[in-house]
């Protein structure tokens, strides 16, 4: 393998690498993936859990596009819930408990059941550039592996530093040692590099604790799942998580530690993720909160190891132990392994391009932590696109770019790479200006398509979607032009307390009403009847419903976007020069050169250029 020239190196196994490796192999292309343990595959370093609010639509969108998160978050998965289901459907968010083994078992073996795909067990220390362009890796025994591309996926991992109260020690993950060199490589080449800081809790031993003292969370009662295909079952039995809370007495006692924690003494210098602190910085920014939430979260369906969600800390083990002990439900119990903070090094992803190869070096790709993301999903996303141009540049294929109204892969690598980032970034459903067009229910009809087009979505995957799109089309023609009589839709209408009807009337208008459900309207007979006739299933239903219901935001959320995106298609010529443009804001000129936008829209987005900015520059290029 070592005199063999690979079309992609994916280094790092984390959840971008797997989706890295996996998509650029599964399009034909010959891909090395290189770890510095394959036992590690896809590991679960935080909490155990795929999804969530915007990250379940993300893993969803995944899936769509033929990637495995979503295939191996249900046959790991050990709870379902859909998040967020009181609001509208833009808001739903699917979110699995995982189980942690199974999770990195699970994604080893598909990787290992995929052709053209190599492993090899070594720490990547240095890239082999030759004129601007990547040629390779040299590993820390010394060996030079050849590569038509490179895919950068290093987590945490790049001069990792891990920091439990007064000590710090070299790591990128507990128990794992740092990545070095690369960093080093890459700021001679001309790359600007920071530093980010990220935190994980303790886990514990389950059978040390009292879960009667806390409140049971349960999984959804009809529990749904992320992968579109029907490879994957939804869940029959689930495994409960559980609520407690802190305390002023477990504030105090934590308090008691801040003195000797590196977040407050200097030690760590670094920016944390905003939208997860730790329990230190919880207690210290909102001093007059008298308790915050602990979610108890089991590791998996066998194991007794439980992690603590919302009691992320870098202070000292004693402290940790002395105050969970002041939880309540938690007075025994037993740790397995305290939390730590980790610093590690990311690069500004404004030095990349859409397709998250980067300015400076031809065939390089970043993704996940290294450009400054937090979280499985985001990180997976990242992969999944940059392995699919990874393997596009090589076969001399034109690039694959995701626009905003189209994913939320789209709004997330835009952001990163237009407006960069100073803390963690984490995907929320209001980052997406089209999040009505952008639902985890449609990610198949927006992306599979795409998906089939590039190799990786199967036919089978295809005609899935296709099916599903014209069962639905056609159960919203029947309900336009099917009606109802008075005698039938007024005991349904009464008892929901919505107003009566004096005559027939389309089923379409009684059912957009916004307090009639389908359970409502397959109480008249003829819906019941198209259903049962048709085998229509829930995702079927479902979209109907949303179709229906929310037809009118939907179509002028899609006429906004259908407007904004005409300026997607005016490009800006590559190099082009902004200094020339005296009538431009100096701010919005220093903006353009350092970003290089390839369309006027996406110069629109940059902070500091303004309406004005761009009116000056469509005017300047003729338009």
């Amino acid at each position: 393998m070592f005199n063999e020239v690979y079309d992609v190196i994916v280094v790092g196994a984390g959840h971008a690498g797997s989706e890295a490796a996996a998509a650029a192999a599964n399009m034909g292309s010959k891909t090395l993936l290189v770890t510095m343990n394959l036992q590690n595959i896809a590991q679960m370093s935080c909490n155990p859990a795929m999804g969530g609010i915007a990250k379940g639509q993300i893993v969803r969108e995944i899936d769509a596009l033929g990637g495995y998160s979503g295939i191996v978050s249900d046959t790991s998965a050990i709870q379902f819930k859909m998040l967020n289901k009181s609001k509208g459907p833009a808001m739903w968010s699917p979110r699995v408990q995982s189980d942690r083994m199974r999770f990195a078992e699970d994604w080893r073996l598909l990787l290992e059941g995929t052709p053209n795909l190599d492993f090899y067990q070594e720490m990547v220390s240095g890239l082999i550039v030759e004129k601007g362009k990547v040629t390779g890796v040299k590993t820390s025994l010394g060996l030079e592996i050849k590569a038509k591309s490179v895919v950068l996926t290093n987590g945490t991992f790049l001069n990792g530093l891990i920091h439990i109260g007064d000590k710090n020690f070299g790591g990128g993950r507990a128990g794992e040692k740092a990545a070095t060199g690369i960093t080093e490589q890459l700021v001679n080449l001309g790359f600007e590099s920071g530093r980010m800081k990220t935190g994980t809790p303790p886990r514990v031993d389950g059978r040390s604790l009292d879960y009667s003292k806390m409140v049971e969370q349960p999984g959804d009662d009809k529990p749904e799942k992320f992968s579109y295909l029907d490879i994957t079952k939804s869940l029959e039995n689930q495994r409960s998580c559980h609520m407690t809370y802190t305390s002023l007495e477990v504030h105090d006692l934590l308090r008691e530690g801040f003195d000797r924690s590196p977040m407050f003494n200097g030690r760590i210098k670094s920016l944390g993720p905003r939208y997860c602190p730790s329990i230190e910085d919880k207690i210290n920014r909102f001093a007059d909160k008298d308790r915050h939430q602990l979610f108890i979260e089991p590791e998996g369906w066998n194991t007794c190891e439980v992690y603590v969600n919302g009691f992320s800390t870098s202070l000292p083990e004693d402290v940790q132990f002395k105050a969970l002990r002041s939880v309540v439900g938690f007075e025994n119990v037993k740790f397995f392994r305290p939390g730590y903070a980790i610093e590690y090094d990311y690069f500004p992803p404004t030095q990349l391009k859409h397709t998250l190869e980067t300015k400076l070096v031809d065939g390089l790709y970043f993704a996940g932590q290294i450009n400054g993301t937090t979280g499985y999903e985001e990180a997976a996303s990242q992969g999944l696109m940059a392995g699919i141009n990874a393997s596009l540049k090589v076969n001399e294929k034109d690039a694959f770019t995701l626009r905003r109204d189209e994913a939320y892969i789209g709004v997330l690598i835009d952001d990163l790479i237009t407006k960069g980032t100073e803390e963690p970034y984490r995907m929320f459903t209001s980052r997406a200006e089209y999040r009505t067009l952008l639902r985890q229910d449609n990610a198949d009809l927006r992306l599979t398509p795409k998906g089939f087009e590039l190799g990786l979505a199967s036919e089978k995957r295809l005609k899935r979607m296709e099916q599903k799109h014209n069962d639905a089309e056609k159960f919203v023609e029947f309900f336009s032009k099917t009606s109802v009589k008075p005698e039938e839709a007024n005991p349904v209408l009464e008892a929901k307390g919505s107003a009566l009807v004096k005559q027939s009337d389309k089923i379409f208008k009684i059912f957009s009403r916004p307090n009639i459900s389908i359970d409502d309207v397959r109480k008249f007979e003829a819906v019941e009847q198209y259903i049962q006739d048709n085998n229509l299933d829930n995702e079927v239903i479902e979209q109907t419903e949303i179709q229906v219901k929310y037809s009118g935001y939907i179509a002028k959320e899609k006429n906004n976007a259908d407007k904004l995106s005409r300026l997607e298609y005016v490009k800006i010529p590559e190099n082009f020069d902004y200094s020339q443009i005296k009538s431009m804001s100096f701010e919005a000129r220093e903006k353009l050169k350092k970003i290089q936008p390839t369309t006027v829209s996406q110069a629109s987005r940059i902070s500091g250029v303004s309406p004005n900015d761009i009116s000056v520059l469509l005017v300047y290029m003729g338009r």
